[in-house]
Protein backbone atom coordinates (compact mmCIF):
# COMPACT_ATOMS: atom_id res chain seq x y z
CA UNK A 1 0.00 0.00 0.00
CA UNK A 2 2.63 2.45 1.05
CA UNK A 3 4.25 1.53 -2.72
CA UNK A 4 1.43 2.42 -4.31
CA UNK A 5 0.89 5.93 -2.56
CA UNK A 6 4.47 6.42 -3.71
CA UNK A 7 3.66 6.13 -7.27
CA UNK A 8 0.24 7.84 -6.85
CA UNK A 9 3.24 11.23 -5.70
CA UNK A 10 5.07 10.37 -8.16
CA UNK A 11 2.45 10.90 -11.12
CA UNK A 12 0.96 14.26 -9.22
CA UNK A 13 4.50 15.24 -9.35
CA UNK A 14 5.19 15.22 -12.88
CA UNK A 15 1.75 16.51 -13.84
CA UNK A 16 2.22 19.29 -11.51
CA UNK A 17 5.94 20.12 -12.80
CA UNK A 18 4.79 20.01 -16.51
CA UNK A 19 2.58 22.72 -15.70
CA UNK A 20 4.25 25.17 -14.02
CA UNK A 21 6.94 24.89 -17.51
CA UNK A 22 3.75 26.16 -19.43
CA UNK A 23 2.85 23.08 -20.84
CA UNK A 24 -0.90 23.04 -22.17
CA UNK A 25 -3.42 20.41 -22.78
CA UNK A 26 -5.10 20.82 -26.20
CA UNK A 27 -8.97 19.35 -24.89
CA UNK A 28 -10.51 20.58 -28.28
CA UNK A 29 -12.72 17.84 -29.55
CA UNK A 30 -12.45 16.53 -32.84
CA UNK A 31 -14.30 18.35 -35.59
CA UNK A 32 -17.50 17.12 -37.18
CA UNK A 33 -16.89 15.08 -40.07
CA UNK A 34 -19.61 15.67 -42.90
CA UNK A 35 -20.31 13.98 -46.23
CA UNK A 36 -23.97 14.77 -48.38
CA UNK A 37 -24.56 17.18 -45.95
CA UNK A 38 -25.10 14.55 -42.84
CA UNK A 39 -22.28 14.72 -40.11
CA UNK A 40 -21.39 10.69 -40.81
CA UNK A 41 -19.66 9.82 -37.88
CA UNK A 42 -22.87 10.79 -35.77
CA UNK A 43 -24.30 7.55 -37.42
CA UNK A 44 -24.09 3.81 -37.21
CA UNK A 45 -23.15 3.25 -41.26
CA UNK A 46 -24.16 0.00 -43.30
CA UNK A 47 -22.61 -0.67 -46.19
CA UNK A 48 -24.10 -2.91 -48.98
CA UNK A 49 -24.41 -3.30 -53.04
CA UNK A 50 -27.55 -3.49 -55.44
CA UNK A 51 -28.29 -6.59 -56.00
CA UNK A 52 -30.18 -8.05 -59.36
CA UNK A 53 -33.42 -7.07 -59.56
CA UNK A 54 -33.78 -6.13 -56.02
CA UNK A 55 -36.63 -3.47 -54.96
CA UNK A 56 -35.99 -0.15 -53.30
CA UNK A 57 -38.61 -1.39 -50.86
CA UNK A 58 -36.55 -4.37 -50.23
CA UNK A 59 -33.26 -2.89 -49.23
CA UNK A 60 -34.89 -1.15 -46.65
CA UNK A 61 -36.64 -3.55 -45.07
CA UNK A 62 -33.37 -5.14 -44.76
CA UNK A 63 -31.92 -2.28 -43.23
CA UNK A 64 -34.69 -1.84 -40.74
CA UNK A 65 -37.03 0.57 -42.14
CA UNK A 66 -40.76 0.50 -39.89
CA UNK A 67 -44.11 0.31 -41.73
CA UNK A 68 -44.24 4.15 -41.62
CA UNK A 69 -41.43 4.44 -43.71
CA UNK A 70 -42.49 1.90 -46.44
CA UNK A 71 -45.32 3.46 -47.25
CA UNK A 72 -44.38 6.38 -47.54
CA UNK A 73 -42.36 5.04 -50.42
CA UNK A 74 -45.62 5.27 -53.07
CA UNK A 75 -45.62 9.01 -52.29
CA UNK A 76 -42.26 9.84 -53.13
CA UNK A 77 -42.26 11.83 -56.71
CA UNK A 78 -40.51 10.13 -59.46
CA UNK A 79 -39.07 13.69 -60.52
CA UNK A 80 -37.49 13.35 -56.53
CA UNK A 81 -35.96 10.18 -57.03
CA UNK A 82 -37.25 7.56 -60.08
CA UNK A 83 -36.90 3.95 -58.10
CA UNK A 84 -36.44 2.38 -61.26
CA UNK A 85 -33.24 3.86 -61.89
CA UNK A 86 -31.37 1.20 -59.32
CA UNK A 87 -28.67 -0.37 -60.55
CA UNK A 88 -27.13 -3.67 -59.80
CA UNK A 89 -23.93 -2.90 -58.48
CA UNK A 90 -24.24 0.11 -57.45
CA UNK A 91 -22.95 0.74 -53.37
CA UNK A 92 -25.28 2.47 -51.17
CA UNK A 93 -25.17 3.37 -47.65
CA UNK A 94 -28.11 2.96 -44.63
CA UNK A 95 -27.23 6.04 -41.69
CA UNK A 96 -28.82 4.89 -38.20
CA UNK A 97 -29.42 6.57 -35.14
CA UNK A 98 -30.54 5.18 -31.47
CA UNK A 99 -32.71 7.63 -29.96
CA UNK A 100 -33.06 8.28 -26.11
CA UNK A 101 -34.73 4.90 -25.51
CA UNK A 102 -32.04 2.84 -26.88
CA UNK A 103 -34.04 1.84 -29.89
CA UNK A 104 -32.34 2.49 -33.19
CA UNK A 105 -34.08 4.09 -36.17
CA UNK A 106 -32.85 4.35 -40.11
CA UNK A 107 -32.57 8.07 -41.13
CA UNK A 108 -31.76 8.10 -44.47
CA UNK A 109 -30.61 5.72 -47.25
CA UNK A 110 -27.60 7.39 -49.45
CA UNK A 111 -27.53 5.68 -52.82
CA UNK A 112 -24.24 6.05 -55.20
CA UNK A 113 -25.51 6.50 -59.02
CA UNK A 114 -21.65 6.68 -59.63
CA UNK A 115 -18.48 8.13 -58.28
CA UNK A 116 -19.71 11.68 -58.44
CA UNK A 117 -23.78 11.99 -58.52
CA UNK A 118 -25.15 10.58 -55.18
CA UNK A 119 -28.72 10.84 -53.73
CA UNK A 120 -29.71 11.11 -50.19
CA UNK A 121 -33.19 9.90 -49.27
CA UNK A 122 -34.77 11.47 -46.03
CA UNK A 123 -36.19 9.30 -44.37
CA UNK A 124 -37.36 10.98 -41.10
CA UNK A 125 -40.54 12.86 -40.90
CA UNK A 126 -41.52 13.91 -44.09
CA UNK A 127 -39.84 11.29 -46.77
CA UNK A 128 -37.87 13.43 -49.28
CA UNK A 129 -34.67 13.11 -51.36
CA UNK A 130 -32.05 15.59 -51.87
CA UNK A 131 -29.50 15.27 -54.67
CA UNK A 132 -25.54 15.79 -54.57
CA UNK A 133 -23.26 16.24 -56.95
CA UNK A 134 -19.60 16.21 -56.18
CA UNK A 135 -16.85 18.52 -57.88
CA UNK A 136 -14.76 17.62 -60.69
CA UNK A 137 -11.01 18.56 -60.29
CA UNK A 138 -8.72 18.79 -63.10
CA UNK A 139 -5.19 17.95 -63.38
CA UNK A 140 -2.58 18.83 -65.64
CA UNK A 141 -0.90 15.70 -67.03
CA UNK A 142 1.98 15.24 -69.78
CA UNK A 143 2.97 11.74 -70.72
CA UNK A 144 5.34 10.05 -73.02
CA UNK A 145 4.18 6.55 -75.03
CA UNK A 146 5.70 4.35 -76.52
CA UNK A 147 4.15 2.01 -78.51
CA UNK A 148 4.45 -1.83 -78.90
CA UNK A 149 1.34 -3.23 -80.25
CA UNK A 150 -1.38 -0.86 -79.94
CA UNK A 151 -2.02 2.57 -78.71
CA UNK A 152 -4.64 1.13 -76.63
CA UNK A 153 -2.19 -1.24 -75.12
CA UNK A 154 0.02 1.11 -74.75
CA UNK A 155 -2.42 3.67 -72.61
CA UNK A 156 -3.08 0.63 -70.51
CA UNK A 157 0.78 -0.58 -70.03
CA UNK A 158 1.78 2.86 -68.79
CA UNK A 159 -1.43 3.73 -66.55
CA UNK A 160 -2.85 6.10 -68.79
CA UNK A 161 -6.52 6.56 -69.43
CA UNK A 162 -7.48 4.44 -72.31
CA UNK A 163 -9.97 7.46 -72.97
CA UNK A 164 -6.70 9.18 -74.42
CA UNK A 165 -6.38 6.30 -77.15
CA UNK A 166 -9.63 7.39 -78.70
CA UNK A 167 -9.28 10.82 -78.70
CA UNK A 168 -6.10 10.53 -80.23
CA UNK A 169 -7.24 8.67 -83.31
CA UNK A 170 -10.11 11.08 -83.23
CA UNK A 171 -7.38 14.32 -83.61
CA UNK A 172 -5.25 12.21 -85.72
CA UNK A 173 -7.75 10.43 -88.09
CA UNK A 174 -7.21 12.33 -91.19
CA UNK A 175 -3.22 11.94 -91.07
CA UNK A 176 -2.23 7.95 -89.04
CA UNK A 177 -3.52 5.34 -90.14
CA UNK A 178 -3.93 3.82 -86.72
CA UNK A 179 -4.34 0.13 -88.18
CA UNK A 180 -0.71 1.02 -89.60
CA UNK A 181 0.96 1.66 -86.17
CA UNK A 182 4.01 -0.57 -85.46
CA UNK A 183 6.39 -0.83 -83.03
CA UNK A 184 9.11 1.95 -82.35
CA UNK A 185 5.93 4.70 -82.42
CA UNK A 186 5.35 7.04 -80.20
CA UNK A 187 3.27 9.59 -78.95
CA UNK A 188 3.62 12.89 -76.58
CA UNK A 189 0.75 14.32 -75.08
CA UNK A 190 -0.23 17.29 -73.02
CA UNK A 191 -3.74 17.69 -71.16
CA UNK A 192 -6.34 16.74 -68.13
CA UNK A 193 -6.97 14.61 -66.10
CA UNK A 194 -10.15 14.55 -64.36
CA UNK A 195 -10.45 13.49 -60.58
CA UNK A 196 -13.84 13.13 -58.37
CA UNK A 197 -11.92 13.52 -55.07
CA UNK A 198 -8.94 11.28 -55.67
CA UNK A 199 -10.42 9.14 -58.29
CA UNK A 200 -9.77 9.37 -61.91
CA UNK A 201 -13.06 9.21 -63.89
CA UNK A 202 -11.94 10.55 -67.50
CA UNK A 203 -9.84 12.86 -69.47
CA UNK A 204 -10.46 16.66 -70.23
CA UNK A 205 -9.27 18.83 -73.02
CA UNK A 206 -5.86 17.66 -75.21
CA UNK A 207 -4.49 20.57 -75.74
CA UNK A 208 -1.24 19.49 -77.27
CA UNK A 209 -0.30 15.64 -78.81
CA UNK A 210 3.50 14.82 -80.96
CA UNK A 211 2.67 11.49 -82.58
CA UNK A 212 5.65 9.87 -84.07
CA UNK A 213 4.68 7.53 -87.41
CA UNK A 214 6.40 6.93 -90.44
CA UNK A 215 9.62 8.17 -89.02
CA UNK A 216 8.17 11.62 -88.98
CA UNK A 217 6.70 13.47 -85.68
CA UNK A 218 3.37 15.01 -86.62
CA UNK A 219 2.59 17.52 -83.86
CA UNK A 220 -1.31 18.93 -82.81
CA UNK A 221 -2.10 21.92 -80.81
CA UNK A 222 -5.65 22.89 -79.74
CA UNK A 223 -6.31 26.12 -80.77
CA UNK A 224 -9.67 28.10 -79.51
CA UNK A 225 -10.72 31.66 -80.65
CA UNK A 226 -13.95 33.43 -82.29
CA UNK A 227 -15.22 30.40 -84.26
CA UNK A 228 -12.13 28.10 -84.08
CA UNK A 229 -12.01 25.11 -81.99
CA UNK A 230 -9.79 22.85 -83.65
CA UNK A 231 -6.60 21.34 -84.22
CA UNK A 232 -3.69 22.51 -85.88
CA UNK A 233 0.43 21.47 -86.76
CA UNK A 234 3.11 23.75 -85.84
CA UNK A 235 2.50 25.80 -88.60
CA UNK A 236 -1.14 26.63 -88.58
CA UNK A 237 -2.48 24.08 -91.25
CA UNK A 238 -5.50 22.36 -89.71
CA UNK A 239 -4.98 18.53 -88.81
CA UNK A 240 -8.47 17.89 -90.34
CA UNK A 241 -8.28 17.05 -93.95
CA UNK A 242 -11.13 16.71 -96.83
CA UNK A 243 -10.66 12.63 -96.89
CA UNK A 244 -10.54 10.23 -93.64
CA UNK A 245 -7.80 7.93 -93.88
CA UNK A 246 -10.00 4.66 -93.83
CA UNK A 247 -14.14 4.22 -94.01
CA UNK A 248 -14.40 1.45 -91.06
CA UNK A 249 -12.36 -0.07 -88.46
CA UNK A 250 -11.37 -3.20 -89.82
CA UNK A 251 -9.40 -6.37 -89.04
CA UNK A 252 -7.14 -6.19 -92.08
CA UNK A 253 -6.46 -5.13 -95.61
CA UNK A 254 -7.40 -8.61 -97.62
CA UNK A 255 -6.67 -7.18 -100.92
CA UNK A 256 -4.57 -4.07 -102.56
CA UNK A 257 -5.10 -1.60 -105.43
CA UNK A 258 -3.84 -3.71 -108.57
CA UNK A 259 -4.39 -3.70 -111.98
CA UNK A 260 -3.26 -7.76 -112.48
CA UNK A 261 -4.91 -9.74 -109.54
CA UNK A 262 -6.26 -13.01 -109.45
CA UNK A 263 -9.73 -12.74 -108.92
CA UNK A 264 -11.06 -14.99 -106.05
CA UNK A 265 -14.25 -16.11 -107.33
CA UNK A 266 -13.77 -16.29 -111.07
CA UNK A 267 -10.24 -17.76 -110.88
CA UNK A 268 -8.82 -14.91 -113.27
CA UNK A 269 -6.28 -12.30 -113.40
CA UNK A 270 -7.97 -8.55 -113.91
CA UNK A 271 -7.69 -5.16 -112.36
CA UNK A 272 -9.31 -4.56 -108.89
CA UNK A 273 -8.92 -0.63 -108.69
CA UNK A 274 -10.03 -0.83 -104.64
CA UNK A 275 -8.82 -1.77 -101.39
CA UNK A 276 -10.59 -4.94 -99.70
CA UNK A 277 -11.26 -4.60 -95.63
CA UNK A 278 -12.08 -7.59 -94.19
CA UNK A 279 -14.11 -6.78 -91.56
CA UNK A 280 -16.83 -8.93 -89.66
CA UNK A 281 -20.76 -8.59 -91.15
CA UNK A 282 -22.44 -4.99 -89.91
CA UNK A 283 -19.44 -3.24 -89.46
CA UNK A 284 -20.70 0.58 -90.14
CA UNK A 285 -19.19 1.66 -92.78
CA UNK A 286 -19.05 5.46 -93.10
CA UNK A 287 -18.71 8.23 -96.04
CA UNK A 288 -14.33 9.35 -95.99
CA UNK A 289 -15.40 13.47 -96.35
CA UNK A 290 -19.19 15.40 -97.07
CA UNK A 291 -20.81 14.75 -100.78
CA UNK A 292 -23.69 13.96 -102.45
CA UNK A 293 -25.06 10.45 -102.95
CA UNK A 294 -25.44 9.83 -106.83
CA UNK A 295 -26.02 5.86 -107.44
CA UNK A 296 -27.64 3.49 -104.47
CA UNK A 297 -28.34 0.21 -105.80
CA UNK A 298 -27.52 -3.74 -106.73
CA UNK A 299 -24.60 -3.33 -108.96
CA UNK A 300 -24.28 -7.58 -109.87
CA UNK A 301 -20.90 -8.55 -108.57
CA UNK A 302 -20.31 -5.26 -106.39
CA UNK A 303 -23.62 -6.45 -104.54
CA UNK A 304 -25.11 -3.95 -102.66
CA UNK A 305 -23.18 -0.32 -103.49
CA UNK A 306 -23.10 3.57 -102.71
CA UNK A 307 -21.39 6.08 -104.62
CA UNK A 308 -20.57 9.45 -103.45
CA UNK A 309 -19.63 12.38 -105.40
CA UNK A 310 -17.26 14.54 -103.28
CA UNK A 311 -16.43 17.47 -105.33
CA UNK A 312 -15.73 18.30 -109.05
CA UNK A 313 -11.92 15.99 -108.37
CA UNK A 314 -12.82 13.63 -106.08
CA UNK A 315 -15.61 10.33 -106.13
CA UNK A 316 -15.84 7.40 -103.86
CA UNK A 317 -17.73 3.47 -103.80
CA UNK A 318 -18.51 1.42 -101.10
CA UNK A 319 -19.18 -2.02 -102.00
CA UNK A 320 -20.03 -5.70 -101.05
CA UNK A 321 -22.53 -3.58 -98.28
CA UNK A 322 -25.23 -5.99 -96.55
CA UNK A 323 -27.83 -3.16 -96.20
CA UNK A 324 -27.36 0.43 -96.11
CA UNK A 325 -27.47 3.62 -93.87
CA UNK A 326 -30.57 5.55 -92.21
CA UNK A 327 -31.83 8.09 -95.12
CA UNK A 328 -29.08 7.13 -97.81
CA UNK A 329 -30.92 8.19 -101.02
CA UNK A 330 -30.02 9.11 -104.53
CA UNK A 331 -29.22 12.71 -104.41
CA UNK A 332 -29.25 13.00 -100.26
CA UNK A 333 -25.87 15.12 -98.74
CA UNK A 334 -23.48 13.00 -96.61
CA UNK A 335 -21.15 14.01 -93.43
CA UNK A 336 -17.70 12.82 -93.23
CA UNK A 337 -18.01 9.93 -90.68
CA UNK A 338 -21.70 9.72 -91.57
CA UNK A 339 -22.45 5.94 -91.66
CA UNK A 340 -23.41 4.99 -95.60
CA UNK A 341 -24.29 1.11 -94.75
CA UNK A 342 -22.74 -2.05 -93.31
CA UNK A 343 -20.39 -4.52 -94.36
CA UNK A 344 -21.75 -7.73 -95.77
CA UNK A 345 -20.83 -10.14 -98.60
CA UNK A 346 -23.50 -9.28 -101.29
CA UNK A 347 -22.34 -9.50 -105.01
CA UNK A 348 -19.12 -11.95 -105.63
CA UNK A 349 -17.97 -11.84 -102.50
CA UNK A 350 -16.11 -15.44 -100.92
CA UNK A 351 -16.58 -13.39 -97.38
CA UNK A 352 -17.93 -10.40 -95.44
CA UNK A 353 -15.81 -7.21 -96.24
CA UNK A 354 -15.69 -3.80 -97.92
CA UNK A 355 -14.17 -3.29 -101.12
CA UNK A 356 -13.27 0.41 -100.72
CA UNK A 357 -12.94 2.48 -104.39
CA UNK A 358 -11.66 6.20 -104.86
CA UNK A 359 -11.69 7.85 -108.58
CA UNK A 360 -9.55 11.43 -109.24
CA UNK A 361 -10.90 13.22 -112.50
CA UNK A 362 -12.62 9.70 -113.19
CA UNK A 363 -9.18 7.82 -113.03
CA UNK A 364 -9.43 4.97 -110.61
CA UNK A 365 -6.32 5.80 -107.59
CA UNK A 366 -5.42 3.90 -104.84
CA UNK A 367 -7.50 4.49 -101.47
CA UNK A 368 -3.99 4.54 -99.23
CA UNK A 369 -2.26 6.48 -101.18
CA UNK A 370 -4.38 9.57 -101.60
CA UNK A 371 -3.44 12.58 -100.65
CA UNK A 372 -5.93 14.70 -99.08
CA UNK A 373 -6.14 17.92 -99.56
CA UNK A 374 -6.33 20.04 -96.08
CA UNK A 375 -8.86 22.58 -94.44
CA UNK A 376 -8.23 25.78 -93.62
CA UNK A 377 -5.18 27.07 -91.77
CA UNK A 378 -5.64 29.45 -88.70
CA UNK A 379 -6.94 32.93 -89.92
CA UNK A 380 -4.27 35.44 -90.32
CA UNK A 381 -6.36 37.70 -87.83
CA UNK A 382 -5.24 34.76 -85.19
CA UNK A 383 -2.12 34.07 -86.03
CA UNK A 384 0.21 35.59 -83.50
CA UNK A 385 -2.37 34.32 -80.84
CA UNK A 386 -1.24 30.18 -82.29
CA UNK A 387 1.78 31.01 -82.34
CA UNK A 388 1.75 32.15 -78.72
CA UNK A 389 -0.23 29.24 -77.77
CA UNK A 390 2.47 26.77 -79.61
CA UNK A 391 5.28 28.14 -78.12
CA UNK A 392 3.64 27.50 -74.83
CA UNK A 393 2.38 24.23 -75.50
CA UNK A 394 5.83 22.94 -76.72
CA UNK A 395 7.31 23.31 -73.33
CA UNK A 396 4.98 20.94 -72.16
CA UNK A 397 5.79 18.17 -74.58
Amino acid sequence: MKSHLIYICIALAAVLSACTKGETYDDTPEPVRYEYGLPIDSFRVDTGFVKQGETLGGILGRLGADRKQLAQLATLPCTEFDVRSLRPGKEYLGLHQTDTAGVEHLCYWIYKASSREVTVLHLTDSMHAEHHKKPLRYEAKSACVGIESSLWNAMVGNDLPVELALELSEIYAWTIDFFGLQKGDSVRVYFDEIYVDSTRVGIGQIYACNFYHARKWQEAFYFEAGELHTYFDGDGKSLRKSFLKAPLNYKRISSHFSYARKHPVFKIVRPHTGVDYAAPTGTPVVSIGDGVVIEKAYKGQAGNMVKIKHNSTYTTAYLHLSKYGKGIAVGSHVSQGQVIGYVGATGAATGPHLDFRVWKNGTPVDPLKLESPPADPVPAKYRAEFDSVVNVMRTHL
